[in-house]
């Protein structure tokens, strides 16, 4: 542990006693788990999913009236960087309860969000596709209408813990887009029960090979037909888009908040080695090559903090963030494989096995460039901000 912190300066008392118990709780009842069942595939455990439900991980954002902790995403932010410091699946985990459908009606609302605060009811998202993932109003998975029943059909990407959550929420194209610049139109959500464990009858599922992001299956659905009731269709007819736009937002900065937490994983492990491994008679800490590489680790990874605080205080406040939100995600998650990088080369031979957690946070860090948008997604929009969208050719 860092034996700066830098965050009372920033943080009101009762969001770093809330910080504090979050990361007793990782350090204590994730970390040794993380370290036992990621090296060998093995799956976050019934458990320790209760235990999150019990401090109120899965309702953080959940106003209170209906069980939730009623805070924001500064706090969301705080919790998520605790917990993916000792194993990012974990930290990811809380979004299943965290990211319910705005589209949702206030009596739908009362009814779902107590028993998601729960943590009773957890979701899986289904948005991406084979040729929609950055280009999300690309989507072409099909709903269409049968007497009373909506019908969909075809395929998604990249639906993690479809298998695991107790509902999905599937994005399909319920009419085609009136124009090629209006591509966003015409998607609509739809809400899908399923019994924990399984997938719904009429979809059938391939788990996708990852290199990392263990603990828990992604998965390529096919839907083949399944049919829904009417009433499965979440908001309006044709107007879902808006609603994945809407979370990207606080999705983004809680993917910065992963990447820091699996920075600051890295770098404590590094300074732990770099204190006890000797070479040449002495600590390798002493030598200036390693003490210069870890202080700037530490000052990049403080960086990204605060910046994810402001962030985060931005949306809380209210104001549209979508810019900075894509800047805090663009650069967090390019720091984070950077920094688990410059870990691994600490620990020398040592960071290249599985006997040390290090290089369980660079391979899950390689990831936080990817999802939520790329990179390159991120510094289009930037770019976009910036200097208006190019000319159409």
């Amino acid at each position: 542990m860092l034996e700066q912190d830098f965050s009372s300066a920033v943080l009101t008392e009762e969001q770093r006693e809330l910080q504090a118990l979050a990361r007793e709780f990782a350090m204590k009842e994730v970390l040794p788990v993380a370290n036992e069942l990621d090296p060998v595939g093995g799956e976050i455990p019934d458990d320790l999913k209760a235990k999150m439900a019990e401090m109120g991980f899965f309702g953080i954002m959940i106003p209170e009236e209906h069980g939730g902790l009623g805070l924001g995403a500064l706090e969301y932010c705080i919790i998520a960087e605790e917990l993916s410091r000792a194993w990012m699946s974990v930290g990811s985990l809380i979004a299943r309860g965290n990211s319910i459908n705005s589209g949702f009606t206030d009596e739908q609302r009362a009814e779902l969000l107590p028993r998601v605060a729960s943590g009773e009811l957890l979701s899986a998202i289904a948005i991406s596709e084979p040729e929609a993932g950055s280009d999300v109003a690309n989507i072409s998975c099909r709903a269409t209408k049968d007497g009373d029943e909506w019908v969909i059909t075809g395929t998604k990407m990249w639906c993690t813990y479809a298998d695991g959550a107790d509902y999905l929420i599937v994005y399909a194209r319920t009419s085609p887009p009136p124009s090629p610049d209006k591509r966003h139109r015409g998607v609509s959500a739809f809400f899908i029960p399923k019994e924990r464990g399984t997938l719904p009858d009429g979809v059938t599922g391939t788990k996708v090979r990852k290199i990392g992001y263990r603990g828990w299956s992604t998965w390529e659905l096919s839907f083949d037909g399944l049919r829904l009731p009417a009433d499965a269709l979440v908001g309006r007819e044709d107007h879902a888009f808006p609603t994945i736009m809407e979370f990207l937002d606080v999705a983004r900065a809680h993917t910065a908040a992963r990447s820091i937490g699996l920075a600051r994983g890295a770098l404590e492990d590094a300074l732990d080695y770099a204190k006890v491994r000797s070479q040449f008679g002495h600590p390798i800490g002493d030598f200036q090559a390693i003490r210069f590489k870890l202080a700037t680790m530490a000052s990049q990874v403080e960086q990204a903090r605060q910046f994810m605080y402001s962030v985060c205080q931005r949306i809380d406040s209210g104001e549209r963030a979508s810019v900075p939100a894509s800047m805090l995600k663009y650069l967090a998650s390019e720091m984070a494989e950077q920094v688990t990088s410059e870990a691994l080369q600490v620990l020398g031979g040592a960071g290249y096995t599985t006997d040390f957690a290090v290089e369980r946070y660079w391979r899950d860090a390689r990831l936080t460039k990817i999802f939520e948008g790329t990179s390159e997604i991120q510094q289009r929009i930037i770019s976009d901000a910036l200097l208006g969208r190019p000319s159409p050719s």
